[in-house]
């Protein structure tokens, strides 16, 4: 189920979005821009200088003598590159701080939205929003923002020495930029933003479709589905294609209109200051120097609209990410409130029910529920899959709320209690226990971070692994695969519930916990259950009759 929504920006919304991360580094932008422009401003006038030393030597100019000119062009060419050099450096500190500052917030995001909203989540979406989506933005604050102040300032800049030369060129001027620099990367923008988020949706949906693949391989080639799955991931892989062939082909033809109406913009100044200088309002050297000025100078506005090509991938990379940023969790963490969470636990006419994904009624869970917890007993709940025993306990962490009805820790709502209080309060033990890419103690230390060796032991004892972990090579120092592939699925069990040993939390809550198990070890973990029973509150579910010997007392669901 898809829980997270999507959200169609516009290009500017996103770029306003994205541009209002910068406050904190603006005034290394204003430097970059302010160097952007003194470095761009140089390079015209390095082509300017140059018509007014041809100019010199034909005679046709007796202005600036030609030693002055050979040492701007020669001040000017240096400065250029030590300017040019320095804005970029600028741009990419501001870039990288930025990218750095993002992530932070997108996974401080991800935090906040888990793990309701995560709940069923394409992972591969997810892992492309992170990795190379928040990659691309480097491309906006590096290469975006600075040229667009760039491009405006020089452009005005231009307009006013051009215009000095005779108003209706500098009027020409300002025409041509605005063309250039605008009209068409919009044009071209408002064309290409569906296709550019097209395609970073494609991207994320073949990133999950690889990952499905790379987790499934036992299963895919245990079924002789390899053929199945490859067109699957070939299907995909062409319409991502597809996409950007299209997105190619808009980028070619923007370039093609963008070269023509600078070759027309020199035609027209040319042909107007050729008018001018005829008439005899215009000198003729400052016929060839308007002309000059107005085609050299379209570098930085020429930057923007071959901006909007990569613009396109750029902003829908933007939209992705502030849909993570801007997302609304399901359930706020509780940040006042109780700091205990002790005694009977009580639900109360409890309903709750999952939002369907495709628009349809949504799916019933739990109906009007009661039961009382008592303390420091075990407890089992009984059913059959589907019935609500998961669910049950997903609203007892308080990963959702209740629709109707209250849940109660002893006389505390839990809606009450400071959610880190609640969860430091509980070990759960899920179906599926997650396994990190590190040695087997670091995987168990996620319980208790300060444990001693002797702690760890002593709860790998009671969850009956402690003699398989002694088996391998390096014992508890033994790296695990990713994802924990190196050991079967009882073993991961087994390790998820010494996790819950080692916590000390006053609650267990133990979903399934030993599925995976064979009988012998299912008896060695439940006789630890039920030693530790003292002080502690356990919910034991499960779907098998034989696992609810230990328990003090079973609800049927």
């Amino acid at each position: 189920m898809e829980k997270n929504t999507k959200t169609r920006r516009g290009g500017f919304a996103v770029m306003m979005g994205l541009i209002g991360m910068v406050k904190p580094l603006l005034p290394v932008m204003f430097v970059a821009i302010l160097m952007g422009c003194a470095g761009n401003l140089m390079a015209t006038f390095i082509t300017v200088l140059g018509g007014y030393g041809l100019l010199k030597v034909a005679g046709l100019y007796e202005g600036i003598g030609l030693p002055v000119i050979f040492t701007l062009l020669a001040v000017f060419a240096v400065a250029r590159g030590v300017l040019r050099y320095a804005e970029q450096a600028s741009n990419h500190y501001i870039a990288f701080k930025l990218l750095a500052r993002i992530r932070h917030k997108v996974f401080a995001a991800l935090r906040r939205l888990a793990p309701a909203k995560l709940d069923g989540s394409r992972k591969g979406n997810l892992i492309s929003i992170i990795t190379s989506d928040i990659e691309l933005l480097e491309v906006f604050y590096a290469h975006t923002i600075s040229p667009i102040a760039i491009a405006v300032v020089t452009s005005l800049f231009m307009i006013v020495f051009i215009g000095r030369i005779h108003p209706a060129l500098g009027i020409l001027a300002f025409c041509f930029y605005i063309l250039v620099g605008l009209v068409i990367p919009l044009v071209n923008g408002k064309r290409g933003g569906e296709l550019g988020q097209n395609y970073r949706n494609s991207f994320g949906d073949l990133n999950t479709c690889v990952l499905d693949n790379l987790y499934g391989l036992e299963e895919i080639l245990q079924y002789g589905q390899q053929e199945e799955r490859m067109a699957q991931m070939t299907a995909r892989t062409e319409h991502l294609e597809q996409v950007n062939e299209q997105l190619k082909k808009k980028e070619n033809r923007q370039r093609v209109v963008t070269d023509g109406v600078i070759l027309f913009a020199g035609v027209v100044v040319a042909a107007a200051a050729g008018y001018l200088a005829g008439a005899g309002s215009i000198a003729g050297y400052e016929a060839v120097i308007a002309t000059i000025a107005m085609t050299s100078s379209f570098g930085p506005t020429a930057a923007l609209s071959a901006l909007s090509n990569n613009l396109q991938h750029t902003l829908a990379s933007g939209n992705r990410v502030l849909d993570i940023l801007e997302e609304e969790p399901v359930v706020e963490d509780i940040v006042e409130g109780a700091d205990t969470c002790r005694g009977d636990i009580r639900c109360e006419n409890v309903s709750f029910s999952y939002d369907s994904a495709d628009g349809e009624a949504p799916s019933g869970v739990l109906d009007h529920f009661d039961a009382v917890f008592a303390e420091n007993r075990i407890h089992g709940i009984l059913g059959k899959s589907g019935c609500g025993k998961s669910t049950l306990l997903k609203l007892l962490m308080r990963f959702y709320e209740t629709a109707q009805g209250s849940i109660h820790y002893g006389g505390e709502n839990v809606n009450h209690i400071k959610t880190a209080a609640l969860r430091s309060s509980i070990a759960y033990v899920t179906q599926e226990t997650f396994l990190f890419h590190d040695t087997i103690e670091n995987n168990l230390r996620v319980a208790k971070e300060d444990a001693t060796r002797e702690e760890i032991i002593a709860a790998a004892k009671k969850a009956s692994i402690h003699d398989f972990i002694m088996s391998l090579p390096d014992g508890y120092d033994t790296r695990l695969a990713e994802l924990g592939d190196s050991i079967s699925g009882g073993e991961k069990q087994r390790i998820g519930i010494a996790r819950a040993f080692l916590s000390d939390a006053g609650i267990i809550f133990l979903d399934e916990p030993t599925s995976n198990i064979d009988s012998l070890n299912e008896g060695i973990v439940l006789k630890s259950l039920e030693r530790e029973k003292e002080n502690k509150t356990i919910l034991l579910v499960s779907h098998r009759k034989s696992t609810m010997g230990i328990v003090d007392d079973m609800l049927a669901m």
